[in-house]
Formats: structure tokens, C-alpha cells, sequence
């Protein structure tokens, strides 16, 4: 076993692989219901790391494998995100006060707590960054012996702690009150005399419905709806959008009809196209105007398993489904115009890919000032805050900012498991040595104290106070620990549902920025 164990330490990408393959296979094991996913890559690096130097053998990956892992995945789940994060921007600034009082908590906590076990300051700083899971917070502690020691003992304390909780909230995430409504159709008949406007709904509902098909009457054709069409009295129009909302507008016009209109294809058809066309993806439906060039509407776009309504400021990405309603004559028309081309579910939109990662790698080397003096930079927050930005319109002049969502998919996942392979080798490499240290146990005492401190405070502050969803707040303390694993595992518990990815990115730039601050403030006092 030595000599197999030395050969792997002359053969880092066999390592990296051997920890990727054998990690995603033990990742699919279910016990109790639970797997860890592609975060047990992280736990099966640590275990081949702390095998071979238990050998006398050092297992090592290039810095750069790590580094260039880091960069896709924060990218990626920027980009992705970006739409959605800006969005709910405005209701979140509570949430994120509420994060980082969380982490001043826990490095106030250290502080007190810290001493009274007999450790030094670095020793504190390391002890924090390592349960928070925070590299650039080790690195603004000053990466000595003792706070690499400490940040090592106390890592796998934040990991495991963290998913515990985290799945325990996705177990009963069915409960949330904030999961995407599920969408129907209704054919609603208008009673009301006054022919109300549909713009006059759409101010009402816009954000939510779409209006589709109009016919004044059940033997009348029917025609796509517009915004400044009239609805007269004994109309029959369909809409899409969450139960309630449809209810709403069935009381407003009048009642819920009996007449099948989405299944009379006389006057209009159906079908779904792929978004494929780069001239379309970055858009608003509205900017199309489909409605005027191809007397046709979009009642629904699906993105990977979610569908949405097709509301007028809904942006189209490269790879959606988009469900288009048009006289049937210009059905090849509107395939033409949208692509509907599968290549649109895989185009990483290299342009985008490169040159978005090399600007946000630039800016994450800026150094930024401390309070307490020196400097930070944002180091791997930067590339997920840029793609964050890039994502939320989607295109800026003739250049794309989105990727399909299949890709971006593609990318996160293998941009993840480079980065917390080599995270778990490097964890691995020093756990021996932090372990053969008298201190590692008064360590991890602190690091318990510090992750069931955090635990707590956020769960008062940002679940309970802010009535934050259990699935968005798993995700949440996933991008507290700024730990991609832990996002991993919350995806795979989830089959990928978006709102942990949103917690997630929601938390990460704040939680990597605040952290590297206080374990710069703790080593200095």
C-alpha cells in the first residue's frame, strides 16, 4: 500500500480523479434517506490525504487545481443566479444585516471564549476561519503554525455540524411557504359590462399571469391576447398563473368556464421551441414583440424543471422551453426565429466564460484596506459577485451574460468537485500534525462552541425573526460557511431545487467578505 500511496504522490491528477470518482460513488450511498452527494468528494479526500501520511507519505495537488475550480463554480452560480438574487435584493437586506451580526456574534464569541481555554490570538483567528470554513479568513490571520493547526481541527467541526442542520431543514422543507406555485390554466368567461382592459389586470397580476388566448364568444375564434385588448361582456379568455391568483381574476370577470379553449386548435396552435438563438437570449418577452410580427404569445417558459409563466419582463436564457401559441400557419416561422436548436442546451457561451472569469480573478486581487490596518482582497468572492452582475440582465449591447441553464449546470458541478478535492488533500495534509498537538482538544471545544453559536444566532435571526424559508435558509447557511460542498449536498438533498442556490449566493459575497475582516481583527487584538 506504501508504494501504491508514494506513486499517487508523483501522479496528482490520478489523485485528484481517484478522490473525484471514488467520492461521487460513496456520495450515492443512502443511509436513512440521506446521501451526501458530491460533497462526500470533500470527505473521501480528507480520508485519502490522512491515510498516506499516516505512511510518512505527503499527498499533494497543485494550488492551481483548486484555484481554477473555485473560479468556474463562482462564476457559474453567479451567473445563474444573478436574475433571481437581484430581484429579491430589495426584500433581503434584512436577512443580510441579519448574517452578518451572525458572524460578528460568533468572532465576539471566539474572542471571550478563546483566552479563558489558554489560546493565543492566532490560534483564535485560525480556530474561526477553520469552523467557519473560511480559507481567505486563515490567510488574513497571517497562515502561521498555529492558526493552520487550529483552522485544520476545527474544519470538518463546521462541515459536519452544518449538514446536520441542513438536513434536518430539508427534511421538512414541504412545509415552506416559499416554494414556486405550481402553475394551471383556466378558461375564465367575462360577466363584468364595463369591457375592463387586460393592462389593467396585468398591473394587478402582471408579475404573476399571463393572459394567452381571447374569444368573444365559445363559436368565435380566438386570437392571442394583447395588453390593450378590451374584454367584453360574455368573453372567454385563458390565462396561466398560481391558483390563487386565477381565482382572484375568475372573481373579478366573472367564473370559471367549462369551455375547453386550450384544447380548440381551429383559429390557434401549440407547441414548445428551444431558445437557441442568440439574437433572442437576454431578453424580455416583451422586447420580442411577438404579438405584432407573429400574431403570437408565450404562455410558459420552463428552465431545467421549472416553469414559469411567460410574463412580459421574463428574460430568456439560451436552452429554455418556450411554450409559443400562434395560428399554425406561422408555427415554421417562429421555430425559425427562435432556433430551436438542442445545441442551445450546451453552448458554455465561451466568450463569457473566459473573459468574465479573468476580469472577476483580477478584481479578487485588489487589495482593499482594513479598519485595524493592512489590507484584504475579495479574492474567490469576486468572481461570483461579477457573475452575479453579468447575470442579471443576461446581455449588455450584442454580448451574452447568460448561460443555458444545462451548462451552467455542468460547470458548477465540475468546478465544484476540482475545488473541494484538492481543499480536502490540502484539509487532509495537515490533520495528523494538528491532531499530535496538545491543544486540539481545548481547539475543538472552541470550534463546537463557535458553530452551534452561529448555528443558533442565525436560526433566531434570519429563520424565525425573518421567517426565511427552510429550504432558501439551508442554502443561506451553505454561502455562510462559504462552503461548496455543503451547496452540494443541499442540491442533491433537493434535486437541485433553486432556492437553495439562491440562499446561497445571497450569503456568500457578504459572508466572505465580513469573515476575512474579523479573522483579521482577531489576530491583531
Amino acid at each position: 500500500m506504501a508504494e501504491v500511496l508514494a506513486w499517487l504522490a508523483t501522479q496528482p491528477l490520478i489523485t485528484l480523479f481517484i478522490a473525484i470518482g471514488l467520492g461521487t460513488t460513496v456520495g450515492r450511498i443512502s443511509v436513512m434517506g440521506v446521501r451526501l452527494g458530491a460533497s462526500a468528494v470533500l470527505f473521501v479526500a480528507i480520508v485519502l490525504s490522512v491515510f498516506a501520511s499516516s505512511y510518512g507519505i505527503s499527498l499533494e495537488l497543485p494550488e492551481i487545481i483548486g484555484q481554477l475550480g473555485l473560479a468556474v463554480f463562482a462564476f457559474t452560480i453567479g451567473v445563474v443566479s444573478g436574475p433571481s438574487f437581484f430581484h429579491g435584493l430589495v426584500k433581503s437586506w434584512p436577512w443580510l444585516v441579519a448574517l452578518a451580526v451572525t458572524l460578528c456574534v460568533a468572532a465576539f464569541t471566539a474572542r471571550v471564549i478563546g483566552p479563558l481555554l489558554g489560546l493565543d490570538a492566532h490560534t483564535i483567528a485560525g480556530t474561526f476561519a477553520g469552523t467557519l470554513n473560511s480559507t481567505p479568513g486563515l490567510a488574513a490571520a497571517g497562515g502561521g503554525p498555529s492558526a493552520t493547526v487550529a483552522y485544520s481541527v476545527t474544519y470538518l467541526i463546521g462541515v459536519v455540524a452544518v449538514m446536520i442542520v441542513m438536513d434536518v431543514l430539508l427534511q421538512r422543507r414541504a412545509r415552506d411557504q416559499d416554494a414556486p406555485p405550481e402553475l394551471f390554466e383556466r378558461a375564465i368567461r367575462v360577466e363584468r359590462h364595463d369591457s375592463p382592459q387586460v393592462s389593467e389586470l396585468l398591473a394587478q397580476h402582471g408579475d404573476e399571469v399571463c393572459f394567452v388566448r381571447l374569444s368573444r364568444s365559445a363559436e368565435a375564434p380566438q386570437v392571442v391576447v394583447r395588453p390593450d385588448d378590451a374584454l367584453p361582456q360574455g368573453a372567454i379568455v385563458n390565462v396561466v398563473g398560481p391558483a390563487d391568483r386565477l381565482e382572484a381574476i375568475a372573481r373579478e370577470l366573472g367564473h370559471v368556464s367549462h369551455y375547453r379553449i386550450a384544447e380548440d386548435r381551429r383559429s390557434l396552435d401549440v407547441m414548445r421551441v428551444t431558445v437557441s438563438d442568440r439574437g433572442i437570449a437576454g431578453r424580455m418577452i416583451q422586447d420580442l414583440d411577438l404579438e405584432r410580427r407573429f400574431s403570437a404569445t408565450i404562455s410558459r417558459v420552463r428552465r431545467g424543471d421549472v416553469d414559469m409563466a411567460g410574463t412580459a419582463d421574463l428574460v430568456l436564457r439560451l436552452g429554455d422551453r418556450v411554450r409559443v401559441i400562434a395560428p399554425k400557419r406561422r408555427m415554421q416561422e417562429l421555430t425559425e426565429f427562435f432556433g430551436d436548436s438542442s445545441r442551445g442546451l450546451s453552448d458554455l457561451n465561451p466568450v463569457l466564460l473566459g473573459l468574465g472569469i479573468a476580469l472577476g480573478l483580477a478584481l479578487g486581487t485588489v487589495p482593499l484596506p482594513l479598519p485595524a490596518g493592512g489590507t484584504f482582497t475579495l479574492g474567490a468572492a469576486a468572481p461570483l459577485v461579477l457573475g452575479l452582475i453579468l447575470g442579471r440582465n443576461g446581455r449588455i449591447g450584442p454580448l451574452l451574460t447568460a448561460m443555458p441553464h444545462t451548462a451552467a449546470t455542468v460547470l458548477t458541478d465540475l468546478g465544484l468537485m476540482l475545488f473541494i478535492a484538492a481543499a480536502g488533500v490540502r484539509a487532509g495534509g495537515h490533520l495528523l500534525q494538528a491532531f499530535e498537538s496538545d491543544l486540539w482538544s481545548r481547539i475543538a471545544l472552541l470550534g463546537i462552541i463557535l458553530v452551534a453559536t452561529m448555528l443558533t444566532t442565525s436560526l433566531i435571526l434570519i429563520r424565525w425573526l425573518g421567517k426565511m424559508g427552510r429550504t432558501r435558509f439551508a442554502g443561506l447557511l451553505a454561502g455562510l460557511q462559504t462552503q461548496s460542498s455543503l451547496l452540494a449536498f443541499g442540491n442533491d438533498q433537493t434535486s437541485d431545487d433553486a432556492r437553495v442556490a439562491l440562499g446561497y449566493s445571497l450569503a456568500y459575497p457578504l459572508s466572505m467578505i465580513v469573515k476575512v475582516f474579523l479573522a483579521a481583527v482577531l489576530a491583531s487584538v
